[in-house]
C-alpha cells in the first residue's frame, strides 16, 4: 500500500514497502497523485539537459521562435489562452 506523507519541508515522500506498481499510485486519492506528479516533474526539470529533443521537435521550436521573432504581437497573452483552454472543459 503507498501512503504519501507531508514532510517538515512542506514536500510530500512516498513511502513503500516495495517498488511501487501502478496499482499501488492508484491508490492514492487525487490530491496524493496530483502531489506525486508535481514532485516527478520538478525531478525532471531539474536536469533539462538530460531530456533530448529530437531533429523534428528542434526544428518545430526553432520555427515557432523565428515566427514569434518576426511579429511578437501574433500570439496570445497567457491569460488569453488559458481562459480558452479553460472553457472547453
Amino acid at each position: 500500500m503507498a501512503t504519501l506523507d507531508e514532510g517538515r519541508n512542506g514536500r510530500y515522500t512516498l513511502s513503500m514497502a516495495t517498488k511501487p506498481t501502478i496499482t499501488d499510485l492508484l491508490s492514492l486519492n487525487v490530491a496524493e497523485r496530483i502531489l506525486l506528479v508535481e514532485d516527478l516533474w520538478d525531478s525532471i526539470a531539474a536536469f533539462p539537459d538530460s531530456v533530448q529533443l529530437t531533429e523534428n521537435q528542434r526544428k518545430e521550436l526553432d520555427e515557432r521562435l523565428e515566427a514569434y521573432h518576426r511579429d511578437p504581437e501574433s500570439g496570445s497573452p497567457w491569460e488569453v489562452v488559458k481562459a480558452r483552454v479553460s472553457s472547453r472543459l
